[in-house]
C-alpha cells in the first residue's frame, strides 16, 4: 500500500516566498494508480511557488511498486548523501510492509530483489518499458520536446525564422507533437505563468497554420478515438507486404497513444495472439522510425541545396548539378523561406527566393519527357474536371505509354502514403485508357 503524502513547508529559492508541497516516498500503483501519471508527467515531488511560478524538484527517496507488472523499484537522489545502511533500512521497511499486505496468491519473489536507480529518469524509463513504451519512443518524445523548445525560442526572439524551422522539421511535427504542445499549454494555463500560456498558444496556432494541422478535429472526443481504433485494426491485421504502405498512410496516428493502446491489446490477448501483436508492434515502430529518418534527411538535403543556391553567383548551374535533389521537400523549404522573408519585409531576399523557385521548376521541366510534362500539366489543375477537359482536347497525346506512366506514378504515390495524388493519377489513367478505344 502507498504511504500517505507528507506535507512540508519550504522557501522558494527564487523569490523567498513560503510554500507548501507534498512529498511521496512510497508509490504503490495497485493502491493509488492515479499517482503513476504524476510520476510519468514529472509532477511528483515538485514544488511550484504560487508567487513567482518557479518550479523546483524536491530531493526525496522513492519506492515504486506495481504488482501487476511485478515491479519493485527504488530511487535515492545523490544529493541526499544517504548512507548504504539508511537506504537498506528504507527499502527493507517497504519490503516487509508489502510481504505482510499482499494477498497470499500474489507472486512475491520480485519484492526480494528490488531494482535500484541513481536517477529518476532511468526509473521512469523502466516503468514505461514495462508498459510497452520502448527507449526509442522515449527518445522520440525527447526530440519533440527539444523541437518545441527550439520553435518557442524562434517564436519569441526570431519569428521570421519560424516558417523555415517548421518546414525543416515537418516530418516529425505530427499529432503526438501537438498533443505534447497542448499539454504544455494546459500546464502553463493552470499555473501563474499567464505569459507562457499565451506564448505557447500563439506558437501552437502558427505551427498548426504552417503545417495545415486541423486542431479543431480534436474537439470531437469521439472522432480521434474512432480513428485510433481503425488504425489499430488495420495495422494489426495487415499482411507484411502491406505494412510499409499502411504505416506511411497512417503515420500521423502512430504516436504514444497508439502504442499504448496496442500494448493494452497485447496484455489482454491470448498467448499466440499476444506474441503476434508484440512482433507487429516492433515492425510498426521500426518502419515508422525509418520513414521519419528518410523524410528528415530529405528536408535536410533540401535546406542545404537552398543555401548553396542562395550563395551561388549562378544558382541555375547549382540546381542543374543537383537536379535529383529538387523534390517536394526542397520546394517546401524554399516556399517556407520565401513566405518568411515576405512577412519580415525582406523584399530583396524574397525576390531572390522567388527567382530560385522559378529556376528550380525550369530545371525540372528540362529533364522531363514530353509525357511527364503533360502529366504535370494535368496535375496542375485545381479540379479534376479541368484535367479531363485537357485530356479530351489532347487526343494526339493519349498513348499506351502515357497510360502506363500514369499508372506507375499512381502506384508510387499510393506506396509513399500520398493517397489523394495517387487516386487522382489513377483516375486520369482510367480516363486516358478509355480514350484509346
Amino acid at each position: 500500500m502507498s504511504a500517505p503524502a507528507q506535507v512540508v513547508q519550504l522557501t522558494c529559492p527564487n523569490c523567498g516566498s513560503p510554500l507548501r508541497a507534498q512529498i511521496v516516498t512510497f508509490l504503490d500503483v495497485g493502491q493509488q494508480p492515479q499517482l503513476k501519471n504524476y510520476l510519468l508527467s514529472g509532477q511528483m515531488n515538485m514544488a511550484v511557488c504560487q508567487a513567482c511560478g518557479n518550479a523546483a524538484a524536491i530531493a526525496a527517496p522513492l519506492i515504486y511498486h506495481d504488482p501487476a507488472k511485478q515491479l519493485f523499484l527504488s530511487y535515492f537522489p545523490q544529493q541526499l548523501n544517504a548512507k548504504p545502511e539508511e537506504q537498506e533500512r528504507f527499502v527493507g521497511e517497504a519490503t516487509a510492509l508489502l510481504m505482510r499486505t499482499l494477498p497470499p496468491e500474489q507472486p512475491k519473489g520480485y519484492i526480494l530483489a528490488p531494482k535500484r536507480f541513481l536517477t529518476l529518469n532511468t526509473l521512469i524509463e523502466t516503468v514505461l518499458e514495462a508498459d510497452g513504451v520502448t527507449k526509442e519512443m522515449i527518445e522520440s518524445q525527447r526530440r519533440q520536446l527539444d523541437l518545441i523548445s527550439t520553435l518557442a525560442e524562434a517564436y519569441e526572439q526570431n519569428p521570421e525564422q519560424l516558417p523555415a524551422l517548421v518546414a525543416e522539421h515537418r516530418a516529425v511535427i505530427d499529432a503526438a507533437f501537438f498533443t505534447m504542445l497542448d499539454a504544455f499549454v494546459a500546464q502553463a494555463s493552470q499555473s501563474t505563468q499567464d505569459g507562457s500560456a499565451e506564448m505557447l498558444r500563439g506558437l501552437r496556432d502558427q505551427v498548426a497554420g504552417l503545417t495545415g494541422y486541423e486542431g479543431e478535429a480534436l474537439d470531437d472526443a469521439g472522432e480521434p478515438e474512432l480513428e485510433l481504433i481503425e488504425a489499430l485494426d488495420r495495422l494489426s491485421d495487415a499482411g507484411d507486404d502491406e505494412l510499409e504502405l499502411l504505416v506511411a498512410e497512417l503515420r500521423p496516428l502512430i504516436d504514444y497513444s497508439f502504442f499504448k493502446a496496442l500494448t493494452e491489446r497485447i496484455e489482454t490477448a491470448v498467448e499466440a495472439e499476444a506474441t503476434r501483436l508484440t512482433s507487429r508492434r516492433s515492425q510498426i515502430l521500426e518502419i515508422a522510425e525509418r520513414q521519419d529518418r528518410e523524410a528528415q534527411e530529405m528536408f535536410d538535403a533540401g535546406a542545404l541545396l537552398l543555401e548553396q543556391a542562395l550563395q551561388a553567383e549562378d544558382p541555375a548551374a547549382v540546381l542543374r548539378e543537383q537536379r535529383g535533389a529538387i523534390n517536394e521537400a526542397f520546394l517546401l523549404v524554399l516556399e517556407a523561406n520565401r513566405g518568411a522573408a515576405e512577412r519580415a519585409g525582406q523584399q530583396p531576399i524574397a525576390e531572390r527566393l522567388a527567382e530560385i523557385q522559378r529556376l528550380a521548376v525550369q530545371v525540372v521541366e528540362e529533364s522531363l519527357s514530353p509525357e511527364e510534362r503533360f502529366i504535370n500539366q494535368l496535375l496542375s489543375f485545381e479540379t479534376p474536371q479541368e484535367a479531363t477537359a485537357l485530356l479530351r482536347r489532347s487526343a494526339t497525346q493519349i498513348t499506351v505509354p502515357l497510360v502506363k506512366r500514369l499508372n506507375e506514378l499512381a502506384d508510387e504515390m499510393l506506396n509513399s502514403g500520398r493517397a489523394p495524388v495517387g487516386e487522382r493519377l489513377r483516375q486520369l489513367a482510367r480516363e486516358a485508357g478509355a480514350m484509346l478505344f
